[in-house]
């Protein structure tokens, strides 16, 4: 859902919304900016592959072949 402000503005509108954070931040600071986000976006994802590698080793340990060694054998 886009909100009523943003759905107005012409596509001229977006390049001097840009235009003015440029000049008022600066280059230098507007990418580092980026490259922190850029890290954290990583960082995220690194953490959500982590916790999905935990729950799977916690699902494989549930899943082992629990049947007695004296059973087996009668396969």
């Amino acid at each position: 859902m886009t909100p009523a402000f943003l759905t107005n503005i012409p596509p001229m509108g977006y390049l001097i919304i840009a235009l003015v954070v440029l000049v008022l931040f600066g280059r230098g600071k507007i990418s580092a900016m980026m490259g922190e986000m850029g890290k954290g976006i990583t960082a995220f994802k690194k953490g959500v592959s982590d916790n999905q590698k935990e729950l799977d080793d916690a699902a494989s340990e549930v899943a082992k072949d629990v049947t007695p060694e004296d059973e087996k054998d009668k396969s």
